[in-house]
């Protein structure tokens, strides 16, 4: 039996995703209270391996069930007089087992659909980047998600330059280099705009995503901001093929993974196919 979960964690204190020994990370934390609620050595999948200090309000991860697993999951329903779907329970009996305020939270817990697995039947990937000008100002109250920094930033020639990268394209320039793995992606959406408090959001949405590539991309459009490089400089260094001083990767802090889209359930396992033997052995995360 292989389940879908939705996740949502505040980053700040995780050293990313990937269980890592003696180091404490979201993969870790996850299998450690399915291990609590379920038993055995469960192992998940997840539909992008955030970075250290990443948050995540949309990820999607899978686990797939042994025969005592499941048993364990049907008999712990039924204690008590609990009537509800023993799928649908698991996610609350989950963030029970992290303990109160965690940050992590597992929001929905269901079976997964025939041919379904989260990171390779994924078609596209959206995150956000919140960042804090001199205009906005400093919230303290924002600090964990929000990038401070000390400039007057314009947000238009921000948004023109982010447009411009949009599509098929090889972004070796934004991404830290991988052995083997390919940097060629599908940038779908990429704009700048300040909300009613006025902090710059953008809106990153790609097929997949390199290793450090939305906060590079999001360093060269505050370089842009700041009048350091022009609009059309990013796509010049894109082209170029090769990191440049210019463009710094900004901080953990200010990333949120904000949701992950699948096809239609007919087209899991073929999407999943696809992928794997385009990007096997490659990283997606961010």
């Amino acid at each position: 039996m292989r389940l879908r979960l939705d996740l949502a964690y505040d980053g700040t204190n995780f050293r990313g995703w990937a269980r890592q020994p003696q180091l404490r990370t979201v993969q870790g934390t996850l299998e450690g209270a399915l291990a609590r609620v379920l038993g055995g050595d469960p192992r998940v999948v997840v539909a992008g391996r955030t970075d250290a200090g990443v948050h995540a309000r949309g990820q999607v991860a899978h686990l797939d069930l042994d025969e005592a697993q499941q048993q364990r999951l049907q008999l712990r329903s039924g204690r008590y007089g609990d009537t509800r779907d023993p799928i649908e329970a698991l996610a609350r009996r989950l963030t029970g087992a992290l303990g109160a305020y965690s940050d992590l939270a597992v929001i929905r817990s269901s079976i997964a659909p025939e041919g379904f697995d989260a990171r390779f039947s994924a078609v596209w990937r959206r995150y956000e980047y919140r960042l804090a000008d001199r205009a906005a100002g400093y919230d303290p109250l924002e600090r964990h998600r929000t990038t401070f920094v000390r400039a007057d930033l314009d947000a238009q020639a921000m948004d023109a330059a982010a447009r411009s990268l949009i599509g098929l394209h090889d972004f070796a320039a934004y991404c830290k280099p991988r052995p083997e793995a390919t940097t060629i992606r599908t940038l779908l959406e990429f704009d700048w705009r300040r909300d009613e408090a006025g902090v710059l959001v953008a809106h990153v949405k790609a097929d997949a995503f390199c290793h450090s590539m939305v906060r590079a991309l999001v360093g060269g459009c505050v370089a842009v901001g700041e009048d350091r490089l022009a609009v059309d400089d990013l796509a010049e260094i894109r082209d170029g093929l090769e990191r440049v001083p210019e463009v710094k990767v900004l901080a953990a802090r200010g990333l949120t993974l904000t949701e992950v889209g699948y096809p239609t359930d007919e087209l899991l396992a073929t999407r999943a196919e696809q992928t794997r033997a385009r990007r096997d052995g490659d990283v997606d995360d961010d």
